[in-house]
């Protein structure tokens, strides 16, 4: 068989079960894939290799490559490499991304570049999958078309060459399908694309959407409508092409467990993790707030954990216990959830590489499993789906057949993506499906802790750590009567609940307080949202609701470094701040009039979303972006003139494109060039590292 070499780069799992899909499909087309971990630079050699590569890269944080690929990124990126060192090399490479982001798919974009730099050539055209609109309508068509390309190169490289039967079958049924148009495999995605040209029409459309999404969940859908389980014509009464059944490759045993202690800390071995106490909780908001805000203060002190302020750090956090118990109640467990979990690879399993997951760790019961190792809320993919609709009857077999199907494509992403279902949803759902426990452990991906940004300096606050959160709470995508919380967040809310204070006013009880709740952190590596090294610089900061987290850091920092060197010279500093009502989500109001005061705070702009004009008084600014350009001259000239930084915390989906668009808007319109000018005059900034972002989706 023709092999290649496949690398995958991964921080969530979506790549590596990207590349373990093109691996499955590489034998029924004639092919031998060569699977490793691009981490893994002890299995294979790029300078010597003469195979094909593909890679499967995604993207993390802002724009940076995956964990798993740094030391590789690294090694490539050495200057000291001549510009032919891999001039023998052939190469195709799917990069995943959000468009939501500025950098999208930019892990995949920083690889591919290099190794262009570095004389590599493409047999394949690179694929950006977007995951705003669903990976699938990039990876599907992507990994349809390498077959083609592959062939092309072994018979290129090799001369011609008789083709098996199976690989003929194989590429008659690929011409059979919907062919890969060429413009498809240069796809960046359909929302970057529109981006530009429509984007406050596009958002508009999204919130109808999820509008309409919202009303037919919450009534009796009619039988003309479909659902989550109910398809209607054409796609019920269609022929599938469904996937693959993924091969079964765990061998799970329970066994009674002896009883040892169950340290959370052993679900991520791979940065160092610190069990800190809680000294502090406050409530940032009233009660009537549309959403609850919460700062907590960690006790750092007895701890080698450092951070700068705008660096992020990780919290490790359990599932919800209530939706443990629902799974374990579904899939009949609850008798063996104290069961120490124990598993093997099946001797006879058709999958290729098959290794243990390593984010389950040895003699854990699987109420720990459950709880600490696994994102049962992930949504999932339609690998799952298919392994699930084995274990399903009658209509719910059909039906999940349907939505792992190509023709049910557009039901997935309506009823499966888009509405964040996960797995207990969906055994909810499709009563019949009683899938096994080693299913489970085979394609739930591991849980992933939450990355928040630290809200305060040590300079300010010695030996501890404070971070801001929204308690996210949304309602269920099949049971719209039930409220959930997010993972994470709900948590945290549930651990302070003891300690939790009102107001920034009241201070702990006097007398004996319950003993402080403990959390694990451990720190992120990529700090890059810092402020200047030069202090002189000028700063805008632009974080509306939480997104003022790091720039609270910012001006702790900032007031002690003036009062450490009252001579120094320091460049002005700009907030455009946002929120609902003046009265009830302005946070840290007092904590930034006091920065105001002492100058520390040189401008301070505040806009409310949902205030009312006052009397016969001008409607107020609603949002950050329209701050901005109301004072358009002087973001220019920071900007423009005096070398200043813009730092943007935040929402990524609505806020930061709004702000990047003004500040498109801006400088064409203080410099008197065209937009696209203007946007080149941007790019020039983000290159230059004076236009950072920190934003989530």
């Amino acid at each position: 068989m023709r092999r290649f070499l496949l690398l995958y780069a991964t921080q969530q799992g979506q790549a590596k079960a990207i590349a373990e899909e093109i691996c499955e499909k590489a034998f029924v087309h004639g092919f031998s894939a060569d699977l490793h971990c691009i981490s893994e630079s002890d299995k294979y050699d790029l300078k010597t290799e003469t195979a094909p590569l593909v890679v499967v890269i995604s993207t993390t944080g802002t724009g940076d490559p995956p964990d798993t690929a740094r030391k590789f990124v690294k090694k490539i990126q050495d200057k000291a490499l001549p510009v032919d060192f891999f001039a023998h090399l052939r190469y195709g490479l799917l990069g995943l991304g959000d468009s939501e982001y500025t950098y999208f798919c930019n892990g995949g974009k920083i690889i591919d570049k290099r190794l262009q730099e570095l004389g590599a050539q493409h047999f394949y055209a690179t694929g950006h999958a977007d995951d705003c609109v669903g990976l699938e309508l990039v990876v599907e068509p992507w990994i349809d078309g390498l077959w083609a390309a592959l062939t092309k190169h072994f018979t290129s490289t090799r001369g011609k060459e008789k083709l098996n039967g199976a690989l003929q079958r194989a590429s008659t049924a690929s011409q059979r399908m919907d062919p890969v148009k060429p413009e498809l495999l240069h796809i960046e995605s359909r929302v970057e694309l529109l981006r530009l040209a429509d984007s406050g029409r596009r958002d508009s459309e999204v919130q109808e959407q999820n509008a309409v999404n919202r009303d037919q969940s919450s009534a009796l859908i009619a039988e003309s409508e479909p659902s989550l389980t109910h398809s209607v014509p054409p796609l019920s009464q269609a022929s599938l092409n469904i996937p693959a059944l993924p091969p079964e490759y765990l061998q799970v045993h329970l066994h009674e467990f002896l009883g040892q202690e169950e340290s959370r800390a052993s679900v991520t071995p791979v940065d160092p993790v610190f069990q800190v106490p809680i000294s502090k909780a406050v409530q940032l908001t009233t009660n009537d707030a549309i959403k609850t805000t919460l700062l907590v203060e960690l006790d750092i002190s007895k701890t080698d954990f450092s951070y700068q302020p705008g660096d992020a750090f990780n919290v490790i956090c359990p599932n919800s216990d209530s939706e443990v118990q629902h799974l374990l109640q579904r899939l009949r467990l609850t008798d063996r959830r104290e069961h120490c979990v124990v598993l093997k690879i099946k001797g006879d399993t058709k999958k290729k590489g098959a290794a243990l997951p390593q984010h389950i760790p040895e003699g854990r019961s699987l109420q720990f499993i459950l709880t600490w190792c696994l994102e049962i809320r992930a949504v999932p993919k339609k690998a799952m789906l298919r392994a699930l609709a084995e274990h399903a009857a009658g209509p719910d077999r059909r039906r999940l057949h349907e939505l792992c199907s190509r023709q049910g494509a557009a039901d997935y992403g309506r009823f499966v993506r888009d509405a964040h279902t996960g797995l207990l949803d969906l055994l909810l759902a499709f009563p019949s499906c009683q899938p096994p426990l080693a299913l489970l452990l085979e394609h739930l991906p591991k849980l992933q802790p939450r990355p928040y940004s630290c809200a305060s300096s040590n300079l300010s606050h010695p030996g501890k750590l404070h971070f801001v959160f929204n308690v996210v709470e949304f309602l269920s995508p099949t049971t719209m009567e039930v409220l959930r919380r997010g993972v994470c967040t709900g948590w945290l809310a549930m651990v302070v609940a003891s300690i939790l204070h009102p107001d920034t006013q009241v201070s702990p009880a006097e007398g004996g307080p319950a003993p402080a709740p403990e959390i694990s952190i451990s720190p992120r590596t990529t700090g890059f949202f810092h402020l200047p090294s030069d202090p002189a610089a000028p700063v805008i900061m632009v974080g509306p609701g939480t997104g003022i987290a790091p720039f609270i850091g910012f001006l702790q920092h900032r007031e002690k470094l003036q009062e450490q060197h009252p001579e120094g010279h320091f460049g002005a500093m700009w907030l455009f701040f946002g929120c609902r009502h003046k009265e009830r989500d302005y946070l840290f109001r007092e904590e930034l009039r006091h920065f105001h005061k002492r100058g520390i705070l040189t401008h301070l702009k505040v806009s409310f979303s949902r205030d009312a004009p006052v009397g016969e008084e001008e409607a107020p600014v609603k949002y950050v972006q329209d701050n901005m350009w109301l004072h358009s001259k002087q973001v220019a000239r920071v900007l423009l003139q005096e070398s200043g930084y813009i730092y943007v915390c935040g929402d990524a989906k609505n806020m930061a494109k709004d702000v990047n668009d003004t500040l498109v808007e801006i400088i064409s319109k203080e410099t008197g060039v065209e937009k696209l000018e203007a946007m080149k005059t941007l790019a020039t900034l983000k290159e230059e590292k004076r236009y950072l972002q920190d934003i989530w989706s």
